[in-house]
């Protein structure tokens, strides 16, 4: 017996879960919801391509996410639902979610929203099960955080870095725009919450620039504070660790120059001048980034590196956690989208299995985190796990 499932956004993220939902996920049924009808038939088609042999059916469907009724409609009956949509939709999804009976988890990326998501345990814990924050960073780099915690007597520091970059530097920022312009301008704002000398603490975002290098073809790197790639771990870790904290990896010079724009006010929305004009140089910079930085000829990588730091058997203890991907020439698609999708497609079919408990639960408590590090080599992600004093 297979599952059902509905997924809500048919964009890059989307169409890489359908995929590896219907590959690996036992699907017997799957939803590929949009906004744009034509996005959702276009997505199903090229899954229709992609995966020949495939006995699951595939409904494309238009549905606007900020439209509750059409939301419900779609996801009635489903095993599971996914959210590929914007963050800031992800709250009320959850509500529709739970009112169908269903499962839900999505890509995450804002920590406020995932704490609105959280306060639903109660009314979760009675229909279904809810796990926000399921993809790369936040997602896989929480759970082999968990992983690493959890196999140490005294665990005490973890570190967290991420990047999905070109496969070289490429353009002005020495990088290529591999998702959405709202979600990099989300990581870029704000704060990284961390733990530091076992207290919270929060960091603001492109601060605390370190040097940082992977093998090839990769090389040097820089890596900086950004926001969301931490999401609840600090409050999970809370009394278990000296410290806990996430970076972003950029090729270097990247970040300084993305100061230098936050300085010259590049992603305000909206700014008064002294004659009194008004300017809305966001909307320029989005549409200048999303233009120029596209580069749909250069190939894209994505690295990730958990380190935890400890004590076992009374020895010090070093564990890390390494991932290395590229865009996968066969599938089409690029490695932020297979390092986002895939492992999210893993929590969902863990989800269907009832492998994960009832409620809303932060991912790095509630996954069988030994059984998800064993199973993602079936979803084509590959970690290679070192052990040293």
């Amino acid at each position: 017996m297979g599952y059902r499932y509905a997924i809500l956004g048919a964009g890059r993220q989307g169409v890489a879960l359908a995929y590896d939902l219907i590959a690996n996920g036992e699907a017997d049924e799957l939803v590929l919801a949009d906004v744009d009808a034509t996005t959702a038939e276009r997505g199903a088609a090229r899954l229709a391509e992609l995966l020949p042999a495939a006995r699951c059916p595939i409904r494309a469907l238009r549905c606007d996410v900020a439209e509750p009724d059409q939301v419900a409609t779609v996801v009635r009956g489903a095993t599971v639902v996914l959210s590929a949509v914007p963050y800031r939709f992800n709250a009320a999804l959850t509500d529709l979610a739970i009112a169908a009976g269903a499962c839900f988890c999505d890509l995450g990326g804002n920590t406020q929203v995932v704490r609105h998501q959280l306060a639903r345990h109660a009314r979760a814990e009675a229909a279904g099960v809810i796990v926000p924050d399921c993809g790369l960073a936040p997602g896989l780099g929480n759970t082999l955080a968990a992983h690493g915690v959890a196999a140490m007597d005294e665990p005490q520091r973890v570190r967290v870095r991420c990047g999905g970059l070109p496969q070289t530097p490429v353009g002005p920022l020495g990088y290529k725009l591999v998702f959405n312009f709202d979600g990099l301008l989300n990581e870029y704002s704000g704060y990284g919450e961390f733990l530091r000398d076992g207290r919270p603490l929060q960091v603001p975002a492109l601060t605390e620039q370190e040097e940082i290098a992977f093998p090839p073809p990769v090389g040097k790197c820089e890596a900086a504070v950004t926001s969301g790639g931490s999401s609840t771990c600090a409050e999970t870790f809370l009394g278990h660790l000296e410290a806990y904290d996430y970076k972003t990896v950029r090729y270097p010079g990247h970040f300084a120059i993305v100061r230098a724009l936050f300085a010259l006010g590049c992603f305000e929305e909206r700014i008064t001048l002294p004659d009194g004009a008004t300017l809305e140089p966001r909307m320029l910079l989005r549409r200048l980034l999303e233009t120029r930085l596209a580069f749909p000829e250069v190939q894209d990588v994505v690295v990730l590196r958990c380190t935890v730091i400890g004590r076992h058997h009374g020895r010090p203890c070093r564990r890390q956690y390494d991932l290395f991907d590229r865009h996968d020439e066969r599938t089409g698609f690029a490695a932020m989208e297979r390092t986002t999708a895939f492992p999210a497609a893993l929590v969902a079919h863990m989800q269907a299995r009832s492998l994960v408990p009832p409620g809303a639960r932060p991912l790095e408590t509630t996954l069988p985190a030994q059984q998800y590090l064993d199973e993602l080599p079936r979803h084509d992600i590959r970690i290679d796990v070192a052990v040293t004093p």
